[in-house]
């Protein structure tokens, strides 16, 4: 079985000693260009580049489109785990700014049938997110969503896709990785699967106490995604855990058809995605039942009632994490150039 990775581990011991980390911190984050320029992060800079080709070509082969996303719009991904939304003025009315491009890429895919969008967001995260070392302000997510897709045909090409890449990097940055000390094992595929229900059992057997029906903490995501040699998967999340655009499973009412993969190693939540909701009645129950009024969501609606039945299925990844695994970095800060973290600024 895997360990963690000594990087987060260096992480780690840096976080013990919160008032030296955060001056460390405000350092890194006020005057980036003075590290950015280091040959560590030149590389590291290269290999994120060369992740984002990989990813288009794999997807552009299995018949994907690329569509551009949108930056600002009357609602976005209320789904975003404690993170608060940026609003703007749009000419009187309240737009805000993309957490994530969720309800657009199912307008797209109604369009285009296979689409994916490399999409910036924006998500004020809580100012103890600066301790985890896997969340951003501001930060790139890959999204993608398939017309008539099934949770399965996602993990497909969330497996497909992350086999691909590191392939490709591999091959063309193996000996800059090397240089890094990072070595990027060879994965078994198919990946494991777990429902909710298993992966909680198992963490809480491993040692971490996590509630059945929430999230996967965060630390005992670390402790599962340690468990392990290659990616994994979690399915089938309790109901009230997920944005209200998740379908609930109509076979096991209260759970959801949706998905995590893992990174091994401890890196912990690389993908998030699964079926979507697509009775427009059932959407404005869900989005009811999570606080939130649906004439907010009236534009997504209609959208509904006129492409019904819009039944998408897809997934988002985020670009700073995949190449945190890569590259094997200490936290998403040093995978992003300009790096916005939650409390800390004025920032380039």
């Amino acid at each position: 079985m895997s360990k963690v990775h000594s990087a987060i581990l260096e992480f780690e011991k840096m976080v013990k000693d919160k008032e030296s980390y955060l001056k460390f911190i405000d350092e890194w984050v006020k005057y980036s260009w003075k590290w950015a320029r280091e040959s560590k992060y030149v590389t590291v800079f290269k290999i994120q580049a060369s992740i984002l080709h990989a990813i288009r070509e794999y997807l552009d082969s299995q018949g994907f489109t690329e569509v551009l996303p949108p930056i600002i719009g009357p609602v976005t991904d209320p789904g975003i785990r404690g993170a608060k939304q940026a609003t703007v003025d749009f000419y009187g009315h309240e737009y805000k700014v993309m957490s994530s491009a969720i309800l657009y890429k199912q307008y797209m895919a109604a369009v285009l049938g296979k689409v994916y969008f490399v999409s910036p967001n924006i998500r004020f995260e809580p100012n103890d997110s600066v301790f985890t070392g896997r969340h951003l302000v501001e930060f790139f997510q890959v999204d993608l969503e398939i017309l008539n897709g099934t949770l399965d045909d996602a993990m497909n090409v969330a497996e497909g896709l992350f086999m691909y890449v590191t392939r490709y990097i591999r091959d063309v940055h193996g000996k800059d990785l090397e240089k890094m000390g990072r070595e990027l094992p060879h994965y078994k595929t198919p990946f494991t699967r777990y429902t909710h229900a298993e992966a909680v059992e198992l963490v809480n057997k491993l040692g971490c106490s996590n509630p059945r029906n929430t999230e996967i903490l965060w630390e005992c995501e670390k402790v599962l995604s340690a468990h392990h040699d290659s990616p994994l998967f979690i399915y089938e999340y309790p109901k009230g855990s997920r944005g209200f655009y998740n379908r609930e499973d109509p076979g096991k009412p209260g759970y959801l058809r949706d998905f995590d993969m893992l990174y091994p190693e401890g890196f912990g939540e690389a993908i998030s995605g699964g079926e979507r909701e697509y009775e427009p009645v059932k959407v404005i129950s869900r989005i009811r039942e999570a606080g939130e009024d649906p004439n907010k969501y009236r534009w997504f609606l209609e959208m509904l009632k006129d492409f019904y039945p819009l039944k998408t299925a897809g997934f988002g990844i985020g670009v700073e994490r995949f190449t945190r695994y890569i590259c094997g970095l200490r936290a998403v800060w040093e995978a992003r150039p300009y790096p916005k973290v939650a409390g800390v600024g004025p920032a380039p």
